[in-house]
């Protein structure tokens, strides 16, 4: 009789990670197409209206208002960002990032993904106006690439999946870093010194043992809030933010030890369960801010945030002008579906003959590329950088059909890619 190993409360870590990522990848994809569908239907003028409604707060003299796209990119992505970042410390201190032997190959593959892609980009659009949009091809959307890879099943081995989670992280990193740094029109020095020195007090309180997780989200909502006034785009605060959250943490073992036989040795059976009640309590407070933080982002991103901020941002009219050929839909296209391999390939087979890295377990050349390819999906962080580069609709909605064709190439693509690269895992049976 065939059975399946394990069940769900024995995955581990990563594979629940996986299945949390690739279900939001397939909602993704579903908020996508219904904002394409609003956009080119009898919908689209309320469509593109909505999202120019303007919202905020407001005491007294004191006020925050933005039309709702925006509250969406400035705010809500701050959360995305703020699990990025969490996602980005953790990986660094215990996670796949956290030795350096093992973590070249995807730092390196992850270099050549961005820097490849951003040179064709620059290629197709030097000297034009464009040019501001060399960042779109760089970043790799990790739900919609990890749904995708999910549907390769077994002949994706955990290794690949691995490998791919990886570079996208250092994606990610690299993404939040050009944002920082080339996609700030103007600087108000003060602000931004502002917005960074008052996470000197949720890393204090941290440093102190402070495990209350709204103490680290009011410094949080405080500094985003300078960080918006201060000309840096405000989610960078959420990634800045995470870094003050604590990784460590430790469970009084011998206390926890003796509930747990104090339980055990009961009778009764409602006085065990109040016991096992407090045990599981014991436990999950036995987890760091950070881990804590993450587990609740997690869901709250990928069937939520990402979803919005997919309907809010897909929707592009489609016609003459936005369809024709021009270099920001063409270089955004190539960048994404030949620059991401090429860089990704290139540059990890360049790390492995250098003796710098070296491939992972089960994993051949060919996966490599075909993660390449799969790497090409951008959307969320592609459609993001488009926003800050293009404020004109027509350059942006060029970007964003660029965009859409290449992740869809992309993912069919990759996907066949795995499957003839990779072999199915035999079934386990048992008598």
């Amino acid at each position: 009789m065939t059975t399946r190993t394990g069940n769900a409360a024995a995955l581990s870590p990563f594979q629940q990670f996986v299945r949390s990522e690739s279900f939001g990848g397939f909602l993704l994809i579903a908020s996508a197409a219904l904002a394409m569908i609003a956009a080119n239907s009898a919908l689209g003028p309320a469509y593109f209206s909505w999202k120019e409604t303007y919202c905020g707060l407001q005491f007294g003299e004191w006020a925050l208002k933005k039309p709702l796209e925006l509250w969406v990119n400035d705010g809500l992505m701050a959360l995305f960002f703020l699990l990025v970042g969490l996602e980005i410390k953790r990986e660094l201190i215990s996670g796949e990032l956290s030795r350096p032997r093992d973590a070249a190959l995807s730092v390196f593959a992850a270099l050549g993904g961005m820097v490849v892609p951003a040179l064709i980009y620059t290629a197709f659009n030097w000297g034009g106006p464009g040019l501001p949009g060399w960042g779109i091809p760089m970043a790799t959307d990790i739900a919609f690439a990890i749904g995708v890879l999910s549907l390769a099943g077994s002949r994706a081995p955990v290794s690949l999946k691995i490998f791919l989670t990886a570079l996208a992280i250092v994606d990610d990193l690299g993404a939040v870093a050009v944002i920082a740094l080339f996609y700030t029109e103007s600087l108000a020095m003060v602000k931004l010194l502002l917005s960074v020195a008052i996470l000197i007090f949720p890393f204090l309180y941290g440093r102190m043992g402070g495990t209350r997780l709204w103490v680290y989200l009011l410094f949080g909502a405080v500094s985003w809030y300078f960080m918006l006034k201060s000309g840096v785009h405000a989610t960078v605060a959420g990634v800045f933010l995470a870094m003050t959250l604590p990784i460590s943490r430790k469970l009084d073992e011998p206390a926890a030890t003796r509930k747990l036989r104090h339980a055990l040795d009961r009778s009764d059976f409602e006085e065990r369960e109040a016991d096992f009640e407090e045990i599981e309590h014991v436990v999950a407070q036995a987890q760091s801010p950070l881990h804590r933080l993450e587990h609740a982002l997690h869901p709250l991103s990928a069937y939520f945030i990402m979803p919005v901020f997919a309907f809010i941002n897909a929707g592009v009219a489609l016609n003459a002008e936005s369809l024709g050929a021009n270099p920001i839909t063409l270089g955004a296209l190539f960048g994404l579906v030949f620059g991401k391999p090429l860089g990704v390939f290139a540059f990890a087979w360049l790390s492995v003959k250098a003796g710098l890295a070296a491939l992972p377990s089960g994993v051949n050349w060919k996966q490599i590329f075909s993660v390449g390819v799969l790497a090409g999906i951008g959307f969320t962080m592609s459609f993001f950088i488009a926003g800050l580069g293009f404020k004109e609709p027509l350059m942006l909605d060029q970007a964003k059909i660029g965009i859409l064709a290449a992740s869809v190439i992309a993912a069919v693509a990759g996907l066949v890619g795995i499957f003839l690269t990779g072999k199915a895992a035999p079934e386990q049976r048992e008598a």
